[in-house]
């Protein structure tokens, strides 16, 4: 099968971050994955992902700024002819450090909001950070960067979207993501914990859809979560279809989480060129294109939109990753998507942070 040209890299750089988030997307066990590639490395990564056709780089973790060569890789990106984006928590730069990334190349920057008020925001990273965002934002205004803000939504902040709308207005953000939690890391270990109601969704949806109507800055971008929908969503735009991963360890993935899956092999740069990592590993071809599809994915209309959902889902909850994902209507698994719902209208369990050490009863 030919590989399609990759448009965006997601550039991992460390999954270290001084933030304990419980819904963090990274790998549960993620002191496991070194730190591996230096600056120079990254560099060649930047030029070889802009050969494939790669234009937009998003410089991501953990918290990418703990890298110690940021510097000489937000150059590089920016001289490989990528649009830089920092990927940020936004608790370890000032607004000299901002200005040099300018400088270097950076042209934009996301700023994750745990929630608009500092009570349950730090509540929900773990640790106390709240003002500090405030302040970053602020710092991103002053050095003239563009700012999107993203906040992961789940039952204990939904409630709260009308003032992250306006914490994002008062911030000048151009952009708000407000994305409803996708059950992977830390979230799946807290899912009982994080999953809303159809009724808290429902009441956040109304709140966002008379902001939207106002036609005001931020743009608004809603994401609902896969258990309420009943049709899958294309995860990372389809399986090694436009979104490259490189990992801190430099594996080349098709998504953040695909690491997990077993049995699927995939290749670590600069063992292997990124072009290898991307056309050739048989991980990155495993879920490519639509002949791997069973039924009902096989004979769907939908097949070409969707392609079966998110792998990852589909072993996390079914056990086999070329499953239809149990959050579509029509997979015969779907029940347990249904037992999920059933299970958010119970009272919500204690949370687990990420980094406890008690993970490894629940993840060995």
């Amino acid at each position: 099968m030919s590989a399609p040209r990759p448009y965006n890299l997601v550039a991992e750089l460390t999954y270290r971050c001084p933030l304990r988030c419980v819904y963090c997307s990274n790998p549960v066990g993620w002191r496991d994955v070194p730190d591996a590639l230096c600056g120079a490395q990254w560099t060649r990564a930047f030029r070889e992902a802009a050969a494939l056709g790669v234009v937009h780089v998003g410089l991501t973790g953990g918290e990418p700024t703990l890298h110690p060569d940021l510097d000489e890789i937000v150059s590089g990106a920016a001289d490989a002819g990528l649009y830089v984006h920092l990927v940020t928590a936004g608790t370890t730069q000032t607004r000299a450090d901002l200005a040099r990334l300018r400088e270097r190349g950076l042209r934009s920057v996301q700023l994750s909001f745990q929630d608009a008020q500092s009570e349950p925001g730090d509540r929900i990273a773990g640790a106390r950070v709240h003002a500090k965002k405030l302040a970053f934002a602020e710092s991103v205004r002053a050095v003239d960067l563009p700012l999107t803000l993203n906040v992961v939504l789940h039952r204990h902040n939904l409630e709260r979207v009308g003032e992250l709308i306006a914490l994002a207005r008062e911030l000048g953000a151009g952009r708000l993501e407000l994305a409803n939690a996708q059950y992977d890391g830390m979230a799946s270990v807290n899912r009982a914990a994080l999953l809303p109601t159809r009724a808290q969704l429902d009441a956040a949806a109304e709140v966002v859809a008379r902001a939207t109507a106002e036609a005001r800055k931020p743009e608004i971008l809603w994401v609902l979560p896969d258990y309420w929908r009943d049709r899958p969503k294309p995860c990372m735009g389809g399986w090694a279809r436009r979104t490259l991963v490189l990992a801190p360890d430099g594996v080349a993935l098709p998504c953040h989480a695909a690491a997990g899956l077993p049995g699927l092999e995939f290749w670590r740069f600069p063992q292997r060129t990124l072009a290898e990592c991307w056309r050739d590993a048989p991980g990155m071809n495993a879920f490519r294109g639509e002949s791997w599809m069973r039924e009902p994915c096989r004979s769907c209309p939908e097949r070409g939109r969707d392609f079966g959902g998110c792998r990852c889902q589909a072993f996390r909850m079914a056990g086999d990753a070329a499953l239809t994902d149990p959050a579509c209507a029509l997979s015969p698994r779907h029940e347990l998507v249904l037992a999920a719902r059933a299970e958010a209208e119970r009272d919500a369990p204690a949370f687990v942070y990420r980094g406890d050490r008690s993970l490894a009863t629940i993840h060995p």
